[in-house]
C-alpha cells in the first residue's frame, strides 16, 4: 500500500510539473505574443477588397475591375439552411463554443487517424476568420497559436452572427470568388437566396480546398463533399431525410458564370476607370466603389454598332486587302486546324478563320472558323470584295470564290447563321426517320479589320451630360480614344462658328457674299494660296444662308475677312472654343485648326441650348462600398444675368470653369447637391438665327441624308478637311447633339469620292435613329427682337411688290431697311453699292 502511496505521489507531481510547466510555457507565449495581436476593433473597420463597379444611368454593368470578385452581404440576406451547411462542413459547434472547440480538435484527430484526412476541419470558424483577416498562411506553431488567441479575443468582443458574417465575406471560393454572393454568381448565376440545398451544400464543401473540392475543376471530389456534407446536415438535424434524399440525387449544375458586362461601352469604361484611380489611387480597385456614369445604355450600345457598322462599310468600299496569314498545305492537312486558329485574335464579333476548300461550282467556300469550326461562307458574302490597290482604286469584281480567297487563306468572318443549339462538327443529328445526318455548318461571311478609324460623342445640349461616346472601332485593338485625345482639322464643321460671329457683327443671313476665284500671296501661307470649293466651281453673288448650307469657301474666307482674324479667334475664346491651335490666317475660315472630337462636340452643344457654355461630364454618382453617395455630379442652371452671384451663393466659380468628362476632386458625404453655373456666352438671338440656317444644311444643303430621320427640329453641318483626310458630321436638335469624326489615325487621304456626307453622316445617322426614336420635337424657342422678312433672294433686300422673294429671319436691329421710293434709292444707293462690292471683290 505504502507502494501504491509512493507512485501514486510521484504521477501526480509528475501530473502537476507538467501541468505548471504548461501553465508557465503558455503564460509565457500569451506574455510573448499578445503585445503583437492586432485589436479586434479593426475587423469593424476592414474594408473588403470589392471590385469596382461602372455602370450606366439606367444601372446597366458597363465593366468591373479588380482582382477579386466580391459582392459584401450581410447575415440577414443569407438563408439560415446556407448557414447551417457551413457549420455542418466548418464548424458545427459554432454557436456552442468559446472560440476554439475541443472536441472539434479532437474529433479532427481522430478523422485523421481513421480515415488519414480530416473531414470536418480543426479551426473553428472564429479562427478562421482569424487567420483570414489578421494573420499570414505559414504552417507555423506560433502563428497557429496567434490564431488561438485571437480567435479567443475575438468571441469576447463580437457576437456570433457578426463572425459569421465576416467569415462568409472573407472567404475564397475558387474562381476568383471570395465570399458567398460572389460564388452563387460564379457557379450559378444566382444570388444566394435562390440557391437550391444541393448548391448551398456544393458551395459549403469549397473553403477546406478550394482547387481539390471545385465543382468545375473537380467535378468528381465535389459531388463527393458535397454528399458528405449533406450526410451532416441530416445527423445535427438541419434537414429532414426526404430533402437530404432530394439534394443527394441532384446534378451537378455549376457553371462558370463570368461577370459580362451588360452594354458595349469600353471606352466610357476606361475613361470612369481612370478618373477613379486619379482620386482613389490603386484603392480605386478594392474599395468597392460603385459608380453611376451619364451614358444611356440604349443611346450607348446604338453608338458603337453605328460607328462600328459606318468604319466596315467605308472599309468594304475600298476593297479587300486579302488574307490576314497563310497555313501551309502540310500543316493544313495534318495540324489541328482548331489550334492553329487560335493564333489570330478576335476583334469584336470579327472572328479568324482557315480556308479549306474553295469551290467555285458550288458557289462557296469551307472554312473552319474559331468557335464555330467548320463553317461555309457563300459566294454572296464575298461579292463586295475587289481586290484593294489604292484609297481611290480597287481591282474588277469577283465572279467566283477563288477569285478572293485560295485554300489555306487565313480571314476574318463574321457568323450569320449559328449551328442549331447543342451540334458541334462531331456530333450528329437524327432526321424524322431516325437516320443520321451531319450537323449543319455554320454560315459565315467575309469580313476585314476596318483600318479607317472614327469617333461619335452624344451630349445632352443643356447639361452637359455625355449620352453616348465612342472613340475608336475597338478598344480592345487600340485603346487610344479619339473622341478626346485625336486633335484634327474640323474642316467645315467649324464654319458655324465663325457664321455666328458674323450674325453677332450685324451681318444677316441675307447678307450677300461673292463665291468667286480668288488668290492670296500670304508670306504665314508661304506660297501663293489658291482655295476652291469642293466641287471645284464658283457660284458668284451668294446669300450667307445659301453659303453655309452649301458649304462655299470663298465665301467663308472673304467673310473672316471682313470679319477680322483676330477678332474672330476672340469670339471663338468667348466661346471657351479652345483657340491655342488655331492658324492667325485666312485658312482658319476652312477648319484649319485642331480641335477634338469632344471639342467640337461641346461648342455644337453651345450652339443647340441656345448659346449657354457646356461643360461635358461622365460621372454622375461615386457611391462607396456601403452605399453612401461620396461624389454627386453639380446640377446645371443656365444662367442669363446675376450668373456670379449665383455662382456664389453655390460655391461655384463661374470665372474659370473648363471642360471636363472628369469628375470635380472635391468629395462630399452629405445630400447636398452643387451647382454648376453656365452662363451666356452667345446672343440668343444670333443662336437661333444660326439654328434656322443649320435646319438648311439637312433641307437643302449637304447633310440632306439625315432627312431619313423624318423630323424638322434637326440641324447640322458637314465637314471634309483637304485631300479628305477628316470627315465630320455635327448636329443636334435643342436638346441632344452629336458629333462623328471619320478618318485614318496617320492623317490620309480618305478617298476622292469620300466626304462627311459619306463618311461621318451615315455613322451620326444610324446613331440618332436610336437615340431620338419616340422623342418630340424639340426646337429653341424664339427669342424677343427676331423678325421675318420677306426679301429679295438676289439682293438680300426688302422684296418689292409684286417681285418673287423668300422670308428670311432677322434680328430686329439688323434687318434691311423699309423700302425707299425711286428718287431716294438713287441719292442714297452709293454707300450700300460701295458696301456690297466690297464684300463682292
Amino acid at each position: 500500500m505504502s507502494h501504491l502511496l509512493r507512485t501514486s505521489r510521484l504521477f501526480a507531481w509528475v501530473f502537476l510539473t507538467g501541468l505548471s510547466v504548461a501553465v508557465i510555457v503558455t503564460s509565457g507565449f500569451y506574455l510573448y505574443l499578445r503585445p503583437g495581436l492586432p485589436p479586434v476593433a479593426q475587423l469593424l473597420e476592414i474594408k473588403l477588397q470589392t471590385p469596382l463597379r461602372v455602370y450606366s444611368k439606367d444601372k446597366r454593368l458597363i465593366a468591373e475591375f479588380g482582382e477579386k470578385r466580391r459582392a459584401p452581404i450581410t447575415i440577414e440576406q443569407i438563408p439560415t439552411i446556407q448557414l447551417q451547411a457551413f457549420m455542418a462542413a466548418e464548424d458545427s459547434r459554432f454557436y456552442e463554443h468559446f472560440g476554439v472547440d475541443i472536441k472539434g480538435l479532437a474529433r479532427a484527430a481522430i478523422e485523421l487517424v481513421s480515415t488519414g484526412e480530416i473531414q470536418s476541419g480543426g479551426s473553428t470558424i472564429t479562427m478562421q476568420v482569424a487567420k483570414n483577416y489578421f494573420l499570414s498562411r505559414d504552417r507555423t506553431f506560433i502563428r497557429k497559436f496567434n490564431e488561438i488567441l485571437l480567435a479567443l479575443q475575438i468571441e469576447r468582443e463580437l457576437d456570433k452572427n457578426r463572425i459569421l458574417e465576416l467569415y462568409l465575406n472573407k472567404i475564397y471560393l475558387g474562381n476568383r470568388a471570395y465570399g458567398i454572393a460572389a460564388a452563387a454568381q460564379v457557379y450559378y448565376n444566382k444570388p444566394v437566396s435562390q440557391l437550391s440545398l444541393a448548391q448551398m451544400a456544393m458551395l459549403a464543401g469549397l473553403p477546406k480546398a478550394p482547387s481539390a473540392y471545385n465543382p468545375l475543376a473537380n467535378p468528381e471530389r465535389a459531388m463527393i463533399r458535397r454528399n458528405w456534407i449533406l450526410g451532416r446536415m441530416q445527423e445535427l438535424g438541419y434537414i429532414t431525410p426526404d430533402a437530404y434524399g432530394l439534394a443527394l440525387a441532384a446534378p451537378l449544375t455549376a457553371s462558370y458564370n463570368s461577370t459580362d458586362s451588360e452594354v458595349d461601352a469600353d471606352y466610357v469604361a476606361e475613361m470612369a476607370r481612370s478618373e477613379l484611380v486619379r482620386r482613389y489611387g490603386e484603392d480605386a480597385y478594392t474599395d468597392g466603389y460603385t459608380v453611376t456614369l451619364t451614358v444611356d445604355s440604349t443611346k450607348q450600345q446604338a453608338a458603337t454598332k453605328a460607328l462600328r457598322d459606318g468604319l466596315e462599310a467605308y472599309d468594304r468600299r475600298h476593297g479587300f486587302r486579302g488574307p490576314i496569314g497563310q497555313i501551309d498545305p502540310e500543316t493544313l492537312a495534318d495540324g489541328d486546324l482548331s489550334e492553329i486558329v487560335q493564333n489570330y485574335p478576335r476583334v469584336e464579333s470579327l472572328i479568324p478563320a482557315i480556308v479549306t476548300n474553295v469551290d467555285d461550282k458550288a458557289q462557296n467556300v469551307r472554312v473552319h472558323a474559331r468557335m464555330p469550326g467548320p463553317a461555309i461562307m457563300p459566294f454572296e458574302t464575298m461579292t463586295w470584295a475587289r481586290r484593294y490597290k489604292t484609297e481611290d482604286l480597287t481591282g474588277p469584281e469577283p465572279e467566283k470564290p477563288s477569285d478572293v480567297v485560295a485554300v489555306g487563306d487565313v480571314v476574318y468572318v463574321r457568323v450569320q447563321a449559328p449551328k442549331p443549339a447543342g451540334t458541334t462538327p462531331e456530333k450528329e443529328d437524327q432526321d424524322r426517320n431516325g437516320t443520321a445526318e451531319p450537323a449543319r455548318p455554320a454560315i459565315v461571311s467575309l469580313a476585314q479589320i476596318p483600318r479607317v478609324e472614327g469617333a461619335l460623342i452624344s451630349l445632352e445640349a443643356q447639361t452637359g451630360a455625355i449620352q453616348a461616346l465612342t472613340g475608336g472601332y475597338s478598344f480592345g485593338q487600340s485603346k487610344y480614344n479619339r473622341a478626346v485625345q485625336a486633335q484634327r482639322q474640323p474642316g467645315s464643321t467649324f464654319k458655324p462658328f465663325l457664321y455666328l460671329s458674323a450674325l453677332e457683327s450685324g451681318m444677316t443671313p441675307a447678307t450677300i457674299y461673292n463665291d468667286a476665284p480668288i488668290v492670296f500671296n500670304d508670306s504665314e501661307l508661304e506660297s501663293a494660296w489658291r482655295p476652291q470649293n469642293s466641287s471645284g466651281q464658283f457660284y458668284g453673288p451668294t446669300r450667307l444662308r445659301e453659303a453655309l448650307y452649301r458649304s462655299r469657301n470663298l465665301v467663308s474666307i472673304r467673310l473672316l475677312r471682313d470679319l477680322g482674324i483676330q477678332k474672330t479667334i476672340d469670339y471663338l475664346a468667348q466661346l471657351e472654343i479652345p483657340v491655342e491651335k488655331m492658324p492667325d490666317n485666312l485658312s482658319l475660315s476652312l477648319g484649319s485648326g485642331l480641335l477634338t472630337p469632344m471639342e467640337l462636340a461641346r461648342g455644337m452643344a453651345v450652339i443647340a441650348n441656345g448659346g449657354y457654355d457646356v461643360e461635358p461630364y461622365l460621372i454622375e454618382t461615386i457611391k462607396n462600398v456601403r452605399g453612401e453617395i461620396v461624389y454627386q455630379a453639380p446640377k446645371t442652371v443656365l444662367c442669363d444675368q446675376e450668373c456670379k452671384e449665383i455662382a456664389e451663393e453655390n460655391g461655384t466659380d463661374t470665372e474659370n470653369s473648363e471642360t471636363s468628362t472628369e469628375a470635380e476632386p472635391a468629395e462630399s458625404t452629405d445630400n447636398t447637391q452643387q451647382v454648376r453655373v453656365m452662363r451666356r456666352l452667345a446672343d440668343e438671338r444670333s443662336v437661333f438665327i444660326l439654328h434656322s440656317m443649320m435646319r438648311d444644311v439637312i433641307r437643302l444643303g449637304t447633310g440632306r441624308r439625315a432627312l431619313a430621320l423624318g423630323r424638322e427640329d434637326i440641324a447640322g453641318k458637314t465637314g471634309t478637311t483637304n485631300e479628305q483626310k477628316d470627315t465630320w458630321f455635327a448636329g443636334f436638335n435643342h436638346e441632344l447633339a452629336t458629333t462623328t469624326w471619320v478618318g485614318f489615325d496617320q492623317p490620309a487621304p480618305l478617298g476622292r469620292g469620300e466626304f462627311g456626307a459619306s463618311t461621318a453622316l451615315p455613322v451620326w445617322l444610324d446613331y440618332m435613329k436610336v437615340a431620338l426614336e419616340g422623342e418630340p420635337p424639340s426646337f429653341m424657342p424664339r427669342p424677343n427682337g427676331i423678325v421675318n422678312i420677306r426679301i429679295n433672294p438676289e439682293t438680300g433686300q426688302r422684296a418689292r411688290p409684286g417681285e418673287d422673294g423668300v422670308f428670311e429671319v432677322f434680328r430686329e436691329d439688323d434687318a434691311p431697311p423699309p423700302l425707299l421710293s425711286e428718287e431716294e434709292s438713287d441719292r442714297n444707293g452709293s454707300s450700300g453699292e460701295d458696301d456690297l462690292s466690297r464684300r463682292i471683290f
